[in-house]
């Protein structure tokens, strides 16, 4: 008689292997994140977001001849077609630019069919239009949310200066357009999170990389996984000044309750991403492009977290600083967690691509609590 294996349910699969992947590589003990075997700081300091989103989907770093052409089909994907601009303005005003940005991603599908996900071509073209047309749409989003009409993209500005062209129909400095540019290649992989895993797993259907990138949205919109760099401007609103932090701090840890923008699930040291933004934060600054108060706010939030769980390994994570960031270069609050989306789709892309090469549909199994071998009463002896 076959022995059954009873198995231990493991809450959120938490350090439970679900695929070999060659895309990116984390060391939480020693604060390391590598795409493709490059720490995600070189790439930060030496490279530009296309030429990473390259790295990340095709496994290497472009030669110059690919790098151009790969931009240049990039840079003349970016405009939507009208069908879809119009659907947009039927859209709640109301609605979080997430939604927007997960359903509008989903209806692109329909008009770029992209069935056949074993076609190299198909791939490639399907890549272009996803990391080309998100920036469009946020911006676009926003300003119709706001009353005023979308602007069309521009052919002539880098990828990052676009999005804040047709964001806010003027050009940005040349340090916010780095600022935007690094924050997209900070986000644009993270190993196996939610939102990669649910690429994932909808990739591993076959399904079209539009449904497959619209799902990873839906999944990146949760407060959980990609809107902790709101809740940090929002927290250091509630502040209100830096004599108020360690209060603050105190109360939360006496309740037991989260501290948006501290802590990390893998890592247990410094943030490697959070060290570049540290970087930014500090220009900023001396340019004095960032508002003295939340200046002052953060680095007592990092003094007193530092003092009080630095023995729990505990520290400010990327969230922290890319909201502090976001708010400092003007970026809406509520756009915050659609442009990390902007950077990740990079990363959903090359686990999709890696995924297909040698698929099997996700199937996992559960433990089963419920009752059995149940009668079924008629519905007027119930009660």
């Amino acid at each position: 008689m076959e022995e059954k294996i009873i198995m231990d349910v493991v809450p959120g699969l938490e350090g439970i292997p679900a695929a070999e992947s060659a895309i990116s590589f984390i060391d939480g003990d020693a604060g390391i994140l590598e795409y493709r075997g490059i720490p995600v700081e070189t790439l930060a300091r030496e490279s530009d977001f296309l030429e990473v989103a390259y790295l990340l989907i095709f496994g290497h770093l472009p030669e110059k001849a690919e790098y151009e052409k790969f931009r240049t089909d990039v840079t003349y994907h970016t405009r939507l077609k009208l069908k879809i601009l119009r659907m947009m303005e039927y859209l709640p005003e109301n609605g979080h630019p997430m939604h927007y940005l997960q359903a509008v991603t989903s209806a692109m599908g329909m008009y770029y069919p992209a069935r056949d996900t074993l076609d190299a071509e198909t791939r490639y073209w399907s890549a272009v239009r996803l990391i080309a047309k998100l920036p469009t749409i946020v911006a676009a989003c926003h300003r119709l949310k706001h009353g005023d009409a979308p602007i069309l993209p521009r052919n002539d500005l880098s990828f990052a200066a676009n999005f804040y062209y047709t964001l806010f129909e003027c050009e940005p400095t040349g340090l916010i357009e780095e600022i935007l540019d690094k924050m997209l290649i900070l986000h644009a992989d993270h190993t196996m999170n939610a939102s990669t895993f649910s690429a994932r797993v909808v990739g591993s259907t076959l399904a079209d990389p539009y449904t497959i990138v619209s799902s990873a949205i839906g999944t990146l919109s949760g407060p959980l996984h990609g809107g902790a760099n709101e809740e940090v401007v929002h927290m250091i609103d509630e502040i209100g000044s830096k004599d108020r932090v360690r209060g603050f701090i105190e109360r939360k840890l006496e309740k037991k309750e989260k501290i948006m923008g501290i802590g990390h699930r893998v890592y247990k040291t410094t943030d490697p991403r959070g060290e570049v933004l540290k970087g930014f934060i500090k220009r900023l600054a001396d340019q004095k492009n960032i508002d003295t108060n939340t200046l002052e706010i953060s680095r007592e939030l990092e003094a007193v977290v530092k003092e009080k769980l630095e023995h729990k390994h505990l520290h400010p994570n990327v969230d922290f600083y890319s909201g502090i960031v976001f708010k400092a270069i003007g970026i809406p609050t509520e756009l915050f967690t659609p442009i990390f989306a902007m950077g990740r789709v990079a990363g959903w892309l090359s686990h999709w691509m890696e995924q297909l090469k040698s698929n099997r549909i996700y199937r996992p199994t559960q433990k089963y609590t419920g009752l059995r071998r149940q009668p079924y009463i008629p519905i007027d002896k119930r009660g």
